[in-house]
């Protein structure tokens, strides 16, 4: 079995249920029924590493740990994911950790949102500002502030709708577009092969 240890949902239960409910419907929708992770949400970034060592520690038969969290920042050129968690957050790769253990959402799991346009189209309806959603280039190039600055602006007169992390995080995760997370960096794409590649 496979365990992705995600950061993000650690304020209730709920919350909690949710997160994994929307993992396990996009990883159901990237086609991976008979391989799809179960995910763990950890609440903070550094909470998530911890349960990803402890799983590595606890060396569980059958089990494959796996950590996913916010890049919270540019990832440098010829840097290794785990290079770029020791040179942001002074995170040691773990013994018996490997490289493809590690995932990246560059540079924060919003990044995949604004990659689909046709799912904020139909999520926030006729009130969604599209003119401050540009073409760009190069999603996982784009800052983290300007990306929350784009769901807050886009969206602002959405009424009760107005983009917000927890629950519409949630939703709108449940009904991405897996192609369409492929396209926006290799970060997000190199996820979605490495769990294509364990076999069920």
């Amino acid at each position: 079995m496979v365990k992705l240890y995600v950061e993000g949902a650690g304020r209730n239960d709920l919350e909690r249920s949710q997160c994994r409910q929307a993992f396990s419907t996009f990883f159901e929708s990237a086609g991976l029924t008979g391989r799809r992770p179960r995910t763990v949400p950890c609440g903070g970034r550094t909470s998530a590493f911890d349960a990803f060592k402890a799983a590595l520690c606890g060396n569980r038969a059958g089990e494959l740990p796996l950590l996913l969290v916010d890049s919270e920042g540019p990832v440098q050129p010829g840097h290794s994911n785990w290079e770029h968690l020791k040179a942001r957050d002074n995170w040691d790769r773990p013994i018996g950790a490997s490289d493809d253990q590690v995932f990246l959402m560059v540079q924060l799991m919003e990044t995949w949102f604004l990659a689909d346009r046709d799912l904020l189209r139909q999520f926030f309806g006729a009130a969604l500002r599209e003119n401050h959603l540009r073409a760009w280039p190069d999603l996982e190039a784009l800052p983290k502030s300007d990306v929350l600055s784009t769901l807050d602006l886009a969206t602002a007169a959405c009424g009760q709708r107005r983009y917000a992390k927890g629950w519409m995080s949630f939703k709108l995760l449940e009904g991405l577009s897996p192609q369409s997370v492929r396209n926006s960096g290799p970060h997000a794409r190199a996820l979605l092969e490495r769990l294509g590649r364990i076999q069920p």
